[in-house]
């Protein structure tokens, strides 16, 4: 691997954040058809949405491809300077803070509902009125298992599928700071061995979050089962896409540890995996507690 620049790299111009953006357009576009369509059950015009919605992914899987590729020849040929390093993780550190952001009006969302929404409709304090007027039938619990024209649902419980989830997501933080200290100590084998445990657990925790949906559905928790499903199925769906992102992330730095082109010195990207990942199992201690547990 080359030694690192001492000269500040400024990147020559590039293509893919130009792509990226019609990407991202593309699967706007898409995604909100494929929405619309299923929302107001009209066939025709969805199927439309949908292959854009496709086409808009396959797109973003290429223009990641190259430019990931093209940022790996950039650090593998020493044009990365000590300041480029900083600068990439100052990037990291603010990308995860709007993740903290993006999660945090989830939560927000949630105890709005719960501590002051709930009470609210029961008609707590002053409120007897508005109690009489829009739900005279609400009473104050939490979950919210009747809806207002009366359907009833069922509360997913803690300490099934959920807890074993939580579980191999801790288990999976302590198998990936391993391979970190084994990174450090140019341990490659150990890196190797247990970067792939991690991998192997996120595909599980995945795999089992499948199941808990299949599950949630033969309740009949769903996402249009009041504001009780729909945070559910919000939070839980939102952490899973980060999970699934992190996965990806992961597998494209194991490829690269294979590659041999990490060192002790020159690793962020990796260590940018690692960072994520972490953020990603502490989110889901909190959603087990707030979402699950209480």
């Amino acid at each position: 691997m080359a030694e690192k620049t001492t000269q500040y790299y400024v990147p020559e111009s590039s293509p893919w954040p130009l792509m990226g953006s019609i990407g991202l357009l593309l699967m706007a576009i898409g995604g909100a058809n494929f929405i619309q369509q299923n929302t107001d059950k009209v066939q025709n015009d969805g199927h439309l949405g949908g292959v854009i919605l496709a086409i808009g992914v396959l797109w973003m899987i290429g223009v990641m491809f190259m430019w990931w590729r093209d940022t790996v020849k950039e650090s593998l040929g020493g044009l990365h300077s000590h300041q480029m390093d900083r600068s990439y993780r100052q990037g990291m550190i603010w990308f995860i803070f709007s993740e903290v952001m993006f999660f945090g009006a989830f939560f927000g969302a949630l105890f709005y509902t719960r501590w002051l929404i709930v009470p609210w409709l029961s008609g707590e304090g002053s409120n007897a009125m508005t109690h009489e007027l829009l739900w005279p039938d609400f009473q104050a619990m939490w979950p919210l298992l009747v809806a207002p024209d009366g359907r009833t649902t069922a509360a997913m419980g803690a300490w099934g599928l959920p807890a074993i989830n939580t579980a191999i997501l801790l288990t999976s933080s302590i198998t990936l700071t391993i391979a970190h200290h084994a990174l450090l100590a140019s341990q490659r084998g150990k890196v190797i061995a247990f970067q792939a445990a991690t991998i192997v657990l996120a595909v599980i925790f995945l795999g089992l979050q499948a199941l808990e949906y299949s599950h949630a559905y033969h309740m009949g928790l769903t996402m249009d089962a009041g504001i009780y499903g729909s945070l559910f199925f919000l939070m839980t769906g939102f952490h899973g896409a980060h999970v699934f992102l992190g996965t990806v992330f992961m597998i494209v730095t194991f490829l690269r540890v294979l590659k041999g082109h990490y060192t002790p010195e020159n690793h962020f990207a990796w260590e940018a995996a690692a960072w994520y990942w972490h953020f990603v199992d502490v989110v889901w201690l909190f959603l087990f507690v707030a979402v699950y547990w209480l």
